[in-house]
């Protein structure tokens, strides 16, 4: 075990090892960067893919793109390096794209990891990257409090801390990216059990990483009270509603010339004026 931080790296590497080529959310992460990728008016030559999503590389590689792939585990496209995100072996300025589905909520060392793909970036490089973040996966929340209390043993920790929306454009802005931009979109999932989100999170290696000191199994009494929990939160038709809250980044390696943000307090209008005059 590997114990730097609230992940385990070696549990980290064996679970995105056995994660599935072609998850419906890592498939659907991938197409909305590639939708706003196609959104940016320049041309890149050469791409930086983090994260297990082959799906991704590919999107790239469609693009006339030049991709090199890295990950923690070993679903890699051909040439691809096996690594963490915040022990990434690049050159600065190896790239002038940085795209990342899906990885970073679990690298133990996140403003680390955003450092260095910044400087992994060339001057006026562009980073994407989209994650699940805080106000994910409520039902399955509730749901395994329901075993720990079932089973007596007091709560354990058995989903990650999630990064919220706000604190992810703070820590872009922070590892040094300029016109830095984090928003959120949320997808509404209905599950007829519990067991088939188990299997949707597994196939993206979402299950509990934490080091070995906060995890604890759960058992019979457990597991049967958490599908309880989550049956018990169905519609009419039987199925549950799951939420996944996916952020996502954008930033831009300095660089001269780049457009600059205004300076606080350079306004010459007043915002309450301009709402007055609406309407």
């Amino acid at each position: 075990m590997e114990a730097d931080g609230p992940f385990d790296r070696s549990l980290r590497r064996l679970r995105r090892n056995r994660a599935g080529d072609s998850a419906w959310l890592e498939t659907r992460i991938a197409d909305e960067l590639a939708e706003r990728l196609d959104l940016v008016a320049r041309r890149f030559e050469s791409a930086l893919v983090l994260g297990g999503s082959r799906t991704l590389a590919d999107l790239m590689r469609a693009r006339g793109i030049k991709v090199m792939h890295a990950d923690a585990g070993a679903r890699l496209s051909t040439g691809g390096v096996q690594c963490d995100e915040d022990r990434l072996p690049f050159a600065d300025g190896a790239f002038d794209l940085v795209v990342a589905a899906g990885a970073l909520d679990t690298v133990n060392d996140l403003p680390g990891a955003l450092v260095l793909i910044r400087r992994a970036l060339q001057p006026d490089g562009l980073f994407l990257a989209a994650f699940a973040g805080a106000g994910s996966l409520p039902s399955l929340r509730a749901a395994l409090a329901a075993a720990d209390e079932a089973e007596g043993k007091g709560a354990s920790p058995r989903i990650h801390p999630q990064v919220d929306v706000r604190a992810a454009g703070d820590l872009l802005g922070r590892a040094g990216f300029a016109l830095p931009v984090a928003d959120s979109e949320r997808l509404n999932v209905r599950y007829a059990s519990l067991l088939p989100l188990v299997r949707d999170l597994r196939a993206i290696a979402a299950t509990n990483i934490l080091a070995a000191r906060a995890r604890r199994p759960i058992g019979r009494l457990g597991l049967a009270a958490a599908i309880a929990d989550f049956e018990s939160r169905a519609e009419p038709d039987g199925r549950t509603a799951e939420r996944f809250e996916i952020i996502h980044l954008s930033g831009w390696a300095p660089a001269p010339g780049q457009p600059q943000p205004a300076r606080r307090g350079s306004a010459t209008a007043s915002l309450a004026d301009a709402l007055k005059n609406c309407g």
